[in-house]
């Protein structure tokens, strides 16, 4: 009977923790945004690089597959900041909410981007004569001008995230702390080249910019497999107020004054 009662808890971690669900669905949009962010940047080389491929015979399939994955990606990015706030408005809410709203901007910023590859295919598409070519692309060469520089400032927002995240993170321990440091000491990186690309100082694809960005590109890799795999840190959640789920699967939060009432009740 004491061998029961001893390991009855563990066995039943993942069905007594209200927030293992949570952790589940943003870390999996965490793993969604690598697994559309990246094959997408692949697919758009050639449209973003080639000045001519407004002209010529463009794979505009593949272009239109890629923005199609670009846009899963924003909605991802807005997923992990709505599925996480629940939980992470317990340690801070106003931080919580910032972190949502900065999540939300870079989705919005995103999907300017996606729109103007989008525009980019359709004026190819429209056709070229020998006369109007040079016209299409300069005008080719605008909107892929308009989507560097929204894919630059959309994915610069990764910076601020980390800043708001990290912090909740670090504050809660939901996540071992080596996570959020992780992220915090890429926000501050990552800023710099931010700040620095604005200001026409660097440009992606250098060296700094691959040294600033490898510390978020770990950070949320690493915190999207964890909150996956792992979930969020018992005690964490139990100081965050949290109670384990009943047997229907429902958890409620054990606040200060309820707390107090049912004590003044007992008495």
């Amino acid at each position: 009977m004491a061998t029961t009662a001893r390991t009855a808890p563990a066995a039943s971690r993942g069905a007594s923790d209200p927030t293992r669900k949570t952790a589940l669905v943003a870390g999996i949009l965490y793993l969604i945004t690598f697994a559309t962010s990246i094959p997408a940047a692949l697919l758009l080389d050639r449209a973003v690089t080639d000045p001519t491929y407004v002209t010529g015979a463009g794979a505009d399939g593949l272009v239109r597959f890629a923005a199609l994955l670009d846009l899963a990606n924003a909605l991802a990015c807005i997923g992990t900041a709505v599925a996480l706030y629940s939980v992470l408005k317990r340690q801070h809410e106003g931080l919580a909410l910032g972190f949502v709203t900065s999540r939300t901007f870079e989705a919005r910023i995103l999907v300017i981007a996606v729109l103007s590859i989008s525009s980019l295919v359709t004026l190819r598409e429209s056709g070229a004569s020998a006369a109007d070519a040079s016209s299409l692309v300069t005008a080719g060469q605008a909107l892929v001008a308009v989507r560097d520089w929204s894919f630059g400032i959309g994915t610069g927002m990764a910076a601020l995230n980390a800043l708001l995240l990290g912090t909740l993170m670090y504050r809660s321990r939901l996540v071992p702390r080596v996570l959020p440091v992780i992220g915090l000491v890429g926000g501050v990186l990552f800023s710099s080249f931010v700040i620095g690309y604005i200001l026409g100082v660097t440009e992606h694809g250098t060296a700094w910019h691959s040294i600033t960005v490898a510390p978020i590109f770990v950070w949320e890799l690493a915190l999207g497999l964890w909150m996956t795999f792992k979930g969020f840190r018992a005690p964490a959640v139990a100081a965050l107020g949290f109670k384990p789920a009943d047997a229907d699967g429902a958890g409620t939060a054990i606040t200060a004054p309820a707390a107090i009432a049912t004590k003044a009740g007992a008495a």
